[in-house]
């Protein structure tokens, strides 16, 4: 297929603040071993899609490590590459304008179609599928779409269509949502189409829900391509943990098959040991990565590559990113924590039933989960409640009484 693949991995995602404060939203680790945007390029390496750019803007450096050659998702042979494109310049000012700063490098890949993905949504899906609709509908553009909860729907550009699957309404994030059919962010364009578009230079935000998808609607052949199978947006931190905790389901309630062979999820994985279970340690519903010793309790967690839970310490309902260490009798309950931070001896983090909202920014926390950032050393015997957000840059050993109160931020 002469498809071009562009994944768009620029944004701040700001909804994720501590875990985006130094790496951009599509390279937050998830899963354990994975990272967001290995569930878009494996997508692509499995429905036979090796042409690919990544449109990289805040905080690229960790994404371009992770990244390189594109080597785990087979992106390193003759007949394909996997190209890193940052602004030269200006910053992109919305979807589409970051692709139209990056149209010279479109029309020189001489392909007939152009997939557009987001790097940040967790999914498996095959892209052939909707291609193949696309040409077959003769289509100028096709938007893939879900249905959504109706509560939800307001966070996504909504649209309408018809019994043919053409859309005739699109509505970017609405307040009143008239319908509950949330586009993907994933689109399939003619390639001459796109280029069409782009050209429009009166926009500096040109974006393609607020302005190139309301506008075809009106004189091109736009239409939805319905997907079924599980998708989610893990922006906040209520969907992130909610979305990793679903993976240690049964069997039977799993939403998203991590364990599926003809579907593999590739990533750039780290040369460690296996994974280490003491005589004494109790672990119930857990993803457990490789390099993680766990000597303590676990139930109901995500543990991330080299993440040590030391005898007596219990951890439960969290996820725990790379390297971080539980100390004995430290309990770590609705949290998620970054790499490398250390919870000493007999520490209580995510503490009581103290539901107090977020104070600084009750929007981002209010469900109960507390959030730590990179390199954090929570002293002994320390109590920190619930909804508290604590930035790398913090001192806690400045914290009076050795207690933070739930709804705290500390910087």
């Amino acid at each position: 297929m002469e498809v071009l693949a562009l994944i768009l991995a620029g944004g701040r995602g700001s909804r994720l603040d501590i875990l985006s404060e130094n790496r951009v939203k599509p390279s937050v680790p998830f899963a354990g071993k994975y990272r967001i945007i290995d569930f878009t390029l494996s997508n692509c390496a499995n429905s036979g899609i090796y042409n690919i750019a990544i449109l990289t803007q805040y905080l690229p450096f960790s994404l371009n490590d992770h990244i390189g050659s594109g080597k785990p998702w087979d992106l390193d042979r003759r007949d394909s590459k996997v190209t890193l494109l940052q602004p030269h310049s200006d910053w992109y000012n919305g979807t589409a304008d970051a692709v139209r700063k990056n149209i010279h490098y479109i029309e020189q890949s001489h392909s007939k179609y152009v997939l557009i993905l987001s790097g940040d949504h967790i999914y498996k899906m095959d892209y052939r599928k909707m291609i193949e609709q696309h040409i077959q509908t003769n289509a100028k553009l096709t938007v893939a779409c879900k249905v959504v909860e109706l509560a939800e729907a307001h966070r996504f550009g909504i649209l309408e269509a018809d019994e043919n699957n053409r859309i005739f309404r699109f509505d970017e994030k609405p307040k009143q949502p008239k319908s509950n059919l949330a586009s993907m962010g994933i689109y399939v364009f003619n390639t001459d189409v796109l280029l069409e578009k782009l050209k429009n230079d009166s926009i500096p935000d040109l974006d393609f829900g607020k302005h190139i998808i309301p506008d075809m609607i009106t004189e091109d052949g736009v239409y939805s391509y319905k997907f079924y199978d599980y998708w989610k947006d893990v922006g906040t931190y209520d969907s992130y943990l909610q979305a990793n905790l679903e993976l240690i389901e049964t069997v039977d309630k799993i939403p998203l098959d991590m364990y599926d062979t003809s579907w593999k999820i590739y990533t750039k994985s780290e040369e460690l040991p296996a994974v280490k279970v003491g005589s004494k340690a109790v672990i119930r519903q857990a993803l457990l990565s490789n390099g993680a010793i766990v000597a303590g309790q676990v139930e109901r967690s995500v543990l991330s590559p080299g993440v040590i839970i030391h005898p007596l310490a219990k951890v439960k309902n969290s996820v725990l990113l790379n390297n971080v260490e539980i100390k004995p009798g430290a309990i770590v309950e609705n949290c998620i924590i970054d790499k490398n931070t250390i919870i000493e001896d007999n520490a209580i983090v995510g503490f009581g039933t103290d539901n107090t909202p977020n104070i600084e920014n009750p929007g981002l926390l209010s469900s109960g989960i507390t959030i730590l950032g990179k390199d954090i050393h929570v002293p002994k015997n320390m109590v920190i409640g619930r909804n508290c957000r604590i930035f790398r840059s913090a001192d806690l050993n400045k914290v009076e009484d050795n207690i933070i109160p739930s709804g705290s931020t500390l910087r």
